[in-house]
């Protein structure tokens, strides 16, 4: 355990201590001594972002439920926390036991952000655990990472141990049940790393070498030693109503991104969208049904007393019993005042009944994502959803009260013309227009609309993986072009920082030789790169200077269809000549149909589930 003084004395001067001293409602200590393995959960953002991921709150309850192992989370430390740390030499530790990181077993990791991988590094440093995995000894204790990054982990292959490529909540018992063996047979770290990587889902980079072309692009990648596999394939929870869920969360003290429930109704995605790479890798659907999802609900509110309930997917509207699920949850819940939300609305699905329901309780804002601003365009990208939908979806809110609407968009996508961009502008202003052509008696509340562009990032595993990005200068000509052009008060205009998404386009799409750049970029001082009061992106473009990497190679340049991939030895189910189909169909605007209308042949039921998704 940290020195309590020295710790006491850091809290006094820092602006959000409660982000440190854990003892949270169903928060779970145990007693070190008394346990077999310990197994740190390190989320490499500040608190009030790890608190709101849903597989934090699994992994935590599921390893907690064995007797033999503590699961204690670990966050980064803001800057302010960091420096009163370096000042009383107290290391990186964990908030139930205030255990020094490099103590434990296990550091997990969780990926959900490229931009955060120099707080990987420096919580390591912070921790005075080995960066760079090579030069970890026998004692030291094993560096994973799991989580959507995790399916081009080579950007990080030299700092990681091993990786996890798909669904936790089974290999992560597996892995446990092989270190129980290992502490019992004293054997060596690298044997235990040679049987982890017989594991399915596993991924130990140093049992791999890489050549390279004289291009610079990747020859071959192939194992080192016998027991590791030259693909590897994702794990998949097949059946989500018996697999591990939570009835407990912990509560933080502290208001957090999401301060409510989390009620995941379903994994994957049908609508087979071009641009997106969640609904690839999380192919296929499998669905919670009503019945599990009510008797989660009900432990869930007991156990936290939180009073909105989130149904989570990627796309909760095409949940077939959706209108089931929230009819009963609201009828049973809506005297307490406990309220159900959709995180995002898709404008085809769009459900007036259900949300009629969701309104009882309480109204929030909508927030809907055409992404692009033509119907060109959302053909292209294969969104599968029209003008009309848009015109359909906001009239109806309009006329049930909303006057707050969000509406999501990508700039830089495949084949963009200027009419495209203003097109954004074009849809912003159409929702103006339906609520000012209302009756003046029916308008409630003031009219806010704001449309949010992102940069578009080519991500591994989709139909546009082969596409270079557009530059920065590109960008911001496009999202000036939007600016000048956006003038009514009632329309409100925000943007995401081209060079942040230069660099997330860079470690989303790179090889292994990133990690030095990693490692530069940290030395000279990159931290909470995804934070724009800390982001330096000169120090970055410093760093791929010092360490001779060009980071147009990743960014920018389109790949040829037969290029080795950096990310190619993993297995997500979907044959790469799918994918190769669908940038083609993307070139010619057509639109594939969305999979619960018919198969198209993508691969998943035939590798992963042995029939129908």
């Amino acid at each position: 355990m940290i020195d309590i003084d020295k710790f006491d004395r850091a809290l006094k001067r820092v602006e959000k201590p409660a982000r440190y001293i854990g003892m949270e409602k169903n928060s779970i200590k145990k007693d070190l001594d008394k346990v077999k393995i310990k197994f740190a959960f390190a989320f490499p953002d500040i608190y009030e972002v790890g608190m709101s991921h849903l597989g934090l709150h699994i992994l935590y309850n599921l390893l907690n439920n064995e007797e033999d192992i503590a699961c204690e989370r670990v966050f980064a430390p803001w800057i302010d926390m960091e420096e009163q740390m370096i000042e009383e030499e107290l290391p990186l530790f964990t908030l139930e036991n205030k255990e020094p990181i490099k103590y434990f077993d296990f550091i997990g990791f969780t990926l959900q952000y490229e931009m955060s991988y120099t707080n990987i590094i420096n919580m390591l440093y912070l921790g005075d655990v080995q960066i760079l995995s090579k030069n970890r000894k026998e004692t030291d204790p094993f560096v994973i990472a799991g989580g959507p990054c995790a399916y081009n982990p080579e950007p990080i292959a030299d700092i990681i141990d091993f990786f996890v490529i798909g669904d936790g909540e089974e290999v992560i018992l597996e892995i446990m049940n092989k270190y129980r063996k290992f502490t019992e047979s004293n054997s060596s770290r690298l044997n235990f790393l040679k049987e982890v990587s017989k594991i399915e889902g596993v991924y130990v980079p140093q049992f791999y070498r890489i050549d390279y072309k004289e291009d610079d692009t990747i020859d071959k990648m192939n194992p080192i030693v016998e027991e590791a596999s030259k693909v590897i394939k994702k794990r998949m929870v097949i059946n989500l109503d018996k697999s591990y869920y939570p009835d407990r969360l912990v509560v933080p003290y502290i208001e957090t991104v999401h301060d409510r429930i989390p009620l995941e109704i379903f994994r994957g995605c049908t609508r087979g969208c071009r641009f997106c790479q969640a609904g690839m890798i999380y192919r296929p659907v499998r669905e919670k049904s009503v019945n599990t999802l009510l008797n989660m609900a009900d432990e869930l509110i007991k156990n936290t007393g939180y009073d909105d309930i989130s149904l989570t997917s990627l796309s909760s509207c095409d949940y077939s019993e959706l209108q089931s699920l929230v009819l009963q949850l609201i009828s049973k819940y809506e005297k307490e005042q406990v309220g159900v939300s959709l995180p995002s609305l898709r404008l085809d699905s769009f459900s007036l009944d259900v949300l009629k329901e969701i309104e009882k309780v309480r109204k929030t804002g909508l927030t809907f994502a055409p992404e692009a601003g033509t119907q060109r365009l959302r053909d292209i990208i294969n969104k599968g959803v029209t003008e009309e939908d848009l015109t359909t979806a906001v009239s109806y809110a309009f006329s049930e009260g909303w006057s707050t609407i969000k509406l999501y968009f990508m700039i830089g996508l495949p084949t963009e013309t200027e009419e495209d961009i203003l097109g954004i502008r074009d849809l912003g202003y159409k929702v103006k227009d339906i609520f000012f052509s209302m009756p003046k008696e029916k308008r409630k509340g003031n009219l806010k609309v704001t449309l949010s562009a992102s940069c578009f990032i080519p991500k591994p595993f989709t139909p546009f993986q082969w596409i270079g990005q557009n530059s920065m200068n590109e960008f911001n000509e496009k999202i000036y072009l939007l600016k000048n052009n956006i003038r009514d008060k009632k329309v409100t205009f925000n943007y995401h920082d081209s060079k942040l998404s230069y660099l997330e386009a860079i470690l989303a799409r790179g090889d292994r030789r990133l990690s030095k750049v990693l490692i530069k970029a940290w030395e000279i001082g990159c931290k909470f790169d995804g934070w724009s009061e800390t982001f330096d992106f000169d120090k970055w473009m410093r760093a791929f200077k010092e360490e001779g990497i060009d980071g147009d190679f990743y960014a920018l340049r389109n790949r040829e269809l037969d290029e080795v991939l950096p990310w190619d030895f993993i297995d997500i189910g979907i044959n790469k000549e799918y994918l190769i189909e669908e940038f083609k169909k993307a070139t010619e605007e057509e639109l594939t149909r969305d999979c619960r209308l018919g198969c198209n042949n993508c691969g998943i039921n035939k590798s992963f589930t042995g029939g129908v998704c």
